[in-house]
C-alpha cells in the first residue's frame, strides 16, 4: 500500500511555524507528498522542513518575487528522475510544477495560476498554463509513462464541487472555459479524478476563504485534485479529503494506492 498525498500550505513558513505541518507530516506519514503554495525558497527554510525525519525534499520556487507561489515534493523514496517546470520560462518562473518519475508511476504535484485577481490577465494565462501542463502530461503518456497528477487546480469542476454554484457561475474558479478544461482531462484523455471515482455524489470541499466563517459554515469549493490515468484505476484502494487538518485555508487531500 502505498498513500500519496497533496496539499496547498499556503506558506509553508506559516504552517510549520504554527506547530502543525511537522507534527501532521509525523502522524499521516505519506509516502509521497506534493505541496503547493510554499511561498518560500529552500534558503528560507530550515533543517525540519529541508531534511524531515524520513523524506527527501524537493523545491521549486518563484523567481520573480519573494514569498509567492512554489511548489515541493516530500518523498520516502527518491525518485529516478525529477524535472523543476515545463521547460517554459513564462510558467517556470513562477514555481508552478514538479515531475518526478518513480518508475512505477510519475507524480507531477502542480499549482494552477489563479484567475481571480486579474481575470482579463490571469484567466488566460491560467488557461495557457491548463494547455501546456496538459500537453507535458500526454507528452509522458506518449512514452508509455503511468502518471498521477495532484494539486490545486484553482477550479471548481462541476456545480457538486462547491457550496454556491449559481452565485459563482460568472467567477474565476467555476467559469465555463476552466470547467471546460477538466472536462477535456476526463472525457477526452481519460484521466480519473480519484475523488469523485470514490465518491460519486458526496459534497466534499478542499479550500473555503478566510472570510465570512466560510469554513465553520462549510461554504467551500473542491479545487484540490488527484488524477490517475486509466491504467492505475486498479490500484487505486481509496480516496480522501482531510477536511479537519487546519493550517492552511485548503486541506491535505490524499489516495491509496494498492
Amino acid at each position: 500500500m502505498q498513500t500519496l498525498y497533496s496539499w496547498n500550505v499556503n506558506g509553508i513558513r506559516a504552517v510549520q511555524s504554527k506547530g502543525i505541518f511537522g507534527k501532521w507530516l509525523a502522524a499521516a506519514q505519506p509516502d509521497i507528498l506534493g505541496i503547493q503554495e510554499t511561498k518560500a525558497t529552500p534558503d528560507q527554510l530550515d533543517d525540519s522542513l529541508l531534511k524531515p525525519e524520513g523524506y527527501h525534499t524537493y523545491w521549486a520556487s518563484s523567481t520573480i518575487k519573494k514569498g509567492y507561489s512554489g511548489v515541493a515534493l516530500f518523498t520516502k523514496r527518491e525518485p529516478y528522475d525529477l524535472t523543476i517546470g515545463l521547460g517554459i520560462p513564462e510558467y517556470d518562473q513562477e514555481g508552478r510544477t514538479m515531475t518526478a518519475d518513480f518508475g512505477e508511476f510519475v507524480f507531477i504535484t502542480a499549482y494552477f495560476p489563479s484567475g481571480s485577481n486579474d481575470p482579463e490577465g490571469r484567466v488566460p494565462f491560467k488557461l495557457a498554463y491548463t494547455e501546456a501542463f496538459t500537453a507535458h502530461c500526454q507528452a509522458l503518456r506518449a512514452r508509455g509513462k503511468s502518471v498521477i497528477f495532484c494539486g490545486d487546480v484553482n477550479t471548481a469542476h462541476r456545480p457538486i464541487d462547491l457550496a454556491r454554484p449559481k452565485q459563482n457561475e460568472k467567477t474565476s474558479g467555476f467559469l465555463p472555459e476552466e470547467r471546460a478544461m477538466l472536462d477535456k482531462w476526463v472525457d477526452e484523455y481519460g484521466y480519473i479524478d480519484t475523488w469523485r471515482h470514490k465518491h460519486p455524489d458526496t459534497v466534499a470541499y478542499s479550500w473555503w476563504s478566510n472570510f465570512g466563517g466560510a469554513r465553520a459554515k462549510n461554504v467551500g469549493w473542491r479545487i484540490d485534485y488527484f488524477f490517475i490515468t486509466p491504467d492505475l484505476l486498479p490500484r487505486l484502494a481509496d480516496a480522501h479529503i482531510h477536511a479537519d487538518v487546519l493550517g492552511s485555508d485548503h486541506c491535505p487531500i490524499s489516495v491509496t494506492l494498492v
